[in-house]
Order: structure tokens, then sequence, then C-alpha cells
């Protein structure tokens, strides 16, 4: 027997007909598609927001860290550019948007006075 004979009946033994519908296709890109929504882009955006809301409200005396792991006070604001003090007399200047998030902000309970986090002794 031919080798490509015997393989012409394989395959026709194995084939099956395919009876999904471009419905069903169809349902499936669409899961996917909301999957990638839900577990990538959303995310991403919650983060975009966070990241622009601390940058607009970035004000001097306020201790941050930066994208690259450096902590500092914020001594001046100058239009994209921020001046921190990482010791006492060293100042850096560095881009607004590198500031990954602020240390330490005060926070107003729903009594109405303010705590800071260093003192609160329920956050250690």
């Amino acid at each position: 027997m031919p080798t490509s004979y015997t393989f012409s009946l394989i395959s026709a033994a194995t084939e099956q007909k395919s009876g999904g519908s471009f419905a069903v296709t169809l349902l499936f890109m669409a899961a996917i598609g909301g999957a990638m929504y839900f577990l990538m882009i959303r995310p991403q955006r919650r983060r975009l927001k966070e990241s622009q809301s601390l940058q607009r409200e970035i004000s001097e005396g306020d201790e941050v860290i930066t994208n690259s792991g450096m902590y500092g006070f914020v001594n001046a604001l100058d239009g994209d550019t921020v001046w921190l003090e990482i010791a006492e007399g060293t100042e850096i200047r560095v881009a607004r948007n590198s500031l990954l998030r602020r240390i330490n902000p005060t926070i107003e309970p729903a009594g109405g006075a303010i705590i800071d986090d260093a003192q609160d002794p329920e956050v250690q």
C-alpha cells in the first residue's frame, strides 16, 4: 500500500465535521475581550487616575517616594519639576510624574479630628 494512500485513509477516519457556529466563536471572543478589559485595561486606568490625582494634590512639606525608590520631602514645586530634600541640606530635582505616592498623609476620621498615621496606634 502506498504511503500517501495510508495517510489519506487515516486522515479520513479521524476527520470530524465542525459543528460549531459563528455565534459561539463570537461569544467566546467577546468573553476574552471582556476578561482583558477587567484584568488589564481597567486597573491600569485606575492607577493612572490615582497618579494624576497625587501629582495635582502634592504640596510643599509632603513626604513622598519616587518611582526609583527615593524618599524625600517636597521643598518646592515648579511646574513639572519638584525639588525634594532627601537628606539634610541635600536637594534633588525630579519630574513631578516620577512621584509614586505620598508617605504618612494626615487622615481625617468621621469625628473630625486630624490624626497622623505615625501617631495612630491602630496603623502599627
